[in-house]
């Protein structure tokens, strides 16, 4: 365990950043963290460096912390890696190798020895943002601090339903609920609201999904054309994956869209037959035993192609 306090007393500049792609658990995570460290040192500089989020968080108290720029301080003193291993910072990689200490706080399996001077690595964790409420003196938390932390547990544990929530899981949720803050609404708007052009491209995803391996697997891509009719980017493709996941018989689900070309995205979901982190890790990405993402070159054929191998393996081991 660490003692934030302890490790961030003699700094004067502190830095974090979360990965690429920022999600709900990145940003509430960080964004905690964040907060939290300028309650305690008021006295210091604190930046929180993320890539611009998905408009749901828009409105989310505290959402103005997060700096896009990665412009800040010329040094750091420290520098928190959250959510992440350093290879998925992103612009940010470069100030946290530059710092004079880092420290990793994560539960990606994919990054189980971490990466900094000093890691907080738990692969059973439902979520970063359990381990940063792990780290917190409570006597600084507030309903600000409490609703960020919240909303990271609820979108990696898709509202308390995936396997990885536990009952210290459940525990931290009640506790964070006694700071006042409006759970639902905050759950509606970064969770389940959606915007219209989001549920067009649900939609046709959903409707050009194909179904293979006698029905255990399921896949649909989007290219970039697709894309930009409908208006959307990857920030928009939230959820699909997991709606494939649902699917009756259904072991395994396969998302993708094409963000460069012939490059795409691709984001694994499993109901428990297939280790999805050991067939992303083969295409150098990552993640957990259930959900886990990659970036693959090809055509879309190419892409299902290389990964049904190894999906395969799994299912018929």
């Amino acid at each position: 365990m660490i003692d934030l306090i302890k490790e961030c007393s003699a700094a004067q500049n502190i830095g974090i950043s979360g990965h690429i792609r920022p999600d709900g658990d990145c940003i509430g995570s960080t964004l905690s963290l964040c907060l939290y460290l300028r309650k305690v040192f008021p006295e210091k500089r604190v930046d929180l460096f993320l890539e611009p989020y998905a408009e749901a968080f828009q409105d989310v108290e505290g959402i103005d912390a997060i700096d896009h720029s990665f412009q800040g301080a010329d040094h750091y003193d420290v520098y928190f890696c959250v959510d992440c291993g350093k290879d998925r910072l992103g612009d940010a990689e470069a100030l946290f190798d530059a710092a004079e200490k880092t420290i990793n706080i994560d539960h990606h399996i994919s990054n189980k020895n971490g990466c900094g001077d000093v890691n907080y690595v738990e692969p059973e964790a439902s979520s970063a943002s359990e381990l940063v409420f792990d780290l917190l003196d409570p006597g600084y938390i507030d309903a600000k601090i409490a609703a960020a932390i919240y909303m990271g547990i609820v979108h990696d544990t898709g509202i308390f339903q995936y396997s990885s929530t536990s009952p210290k899981t459940m525990r931290i949720a009640a506790q964070l609920m006694e700071y006042g803050f409006d759970f639902s609404q905050l759950i509606d708007k970064t969770f389940n609201e959606k915007t219209y052009h989001q549920d067009q491209i649900m939609g046709r995803a959903l409707l050009e999904s194909i179904l293979f391996m006698d029905g255990r697997c399921i896949f649909s891509a989007i290219d970039h054309k697709t894309m930009e009719f409908y208006d959307v980017c990857g920030k928009d493709m939230e959820g699909i994956v997991s709606r494939l996941r649902e699917t009756k018989g259904v072991e395994c689900a396969i998302f993708m869209y094409e963000y460069e070309p012939l490059t795409y995205k691709v984001s694994l979901r499993s109901c428990g037959k297939v280790d999805v982190a050991k067939v992303a890790a083969i295409f150098g990405g990552g993640g957990h035993v259930r959900a886990a993402g990659c970036t693959i070159n090809g055509t879309v054929h190419d892409v299902i192609n290389n990964l049904s191998v190894h999906i395969e393996k799994q299912l018929e081991g």
